[in-house]
């Protein structure tokens, strides 16, 4: 007696954006958000807005990853690698969470964290995430809109 075969389920429709030109970070938000929310327009305005319409009081922290120097004892390469740091408010003031630091650095007050996040973005090749709260994230409150 043969058993019919049992019915496979079918694949699920997963977004895949490949990529195109240089755009892999559209690529890669649409691939994570299951849907093709941004174009390169968006991105680059994203990018385009100034450290002065960040509403720090709503961002819970920063992430920068940065071009790090590659050195042995006191003689430098010329290679770059990638750092990851992190900058956060406590108790009205911002610090440097570099974990290759001894300890924090203060930055001081949103000017202060301001002037530091300038002073890495004209060395170039340095990205900025926000980390914010669902709530404020839906609310889209991290920016000041005036």
């Amino acid at each position: 007696m043969s058993q019919a075969p049992e019915a496979q389920p079918s694949p699920p429709s997963v977004y895949h954006e490949r990529q195109r030109l240089e755009l892999c970070a559209v690529h890669a938000l649409n691939n994570v958000l299951q849907q093709q929310l941004f174009s390169q327009e968006a991105a680059d305005e994203i990018c385009k807005r100034p450290l002065s319409q960040l509403a720090l009081p709503q961002v819970l922290g920063l992430i920068l990853n940065l071009p790090s120097p590659v050195s042995l004892g006191l003689l430098s390469l010329p290679l770059r690698r990638r750092h990851w740091v992190a900058l956060r408010q406590v108790d009205g003031i911002y610090y440097n969470l570099d974990s290759k630091l001894r300890a924090p650095e203060a930055l001081g007050d949103e000017d202060g964290v301001r002037a530091f996040l300038a002073a890495a973005l004209a060395q170039g090749l340095c990205e900025v995430l926000l980390v914010v709260t669902k709530e404020v994230e839906e609310a889209g409150c991290w920016l000041h809109t005036s």
